[in-house]
């Protein structure tokens, strides 16, 4: 039995259950079913992991599976989105 997530203590077993038996495709399907990447480390040591486990077993490449970071379009002042009207 590998452990992949210790936090939430799933193991490749339980990835591997969660896309037979449920579907799963994506990384957000799993964190879904399994709670995958929730815990203290906020899948800092269990996503990666699951990702490849997911591209070997659909079949797809990494790429398609890790989500692209992708920053705001426009700069916002942190006190805007406070509701501070200071000028």
């Amino acid at each position: 039995m590998k452990i992949v997530c210790r936090c939430e203590d799933i193991t490749e077993d339980d990835i591997l259950r969660a896309i037979d038996e449920y579907g799963c495709t994506t990384l957000a399907e799993l964190k879904q079913v399994l709670r995958l990447g929730m815990g203290h480390c906020q899948g800092r040591t269990c996503l990666l992991i699951a990702a490849k486990i997911l591209a070997r077993k659909t079949g797809k490449g990494l790429e398609e599976i890790i989500p692209s970071l992708r920053p705001p379009d426009v700069a916002v002042e942190v006190g805007m989105m406070g509701g501070c009207d200071e000028k």
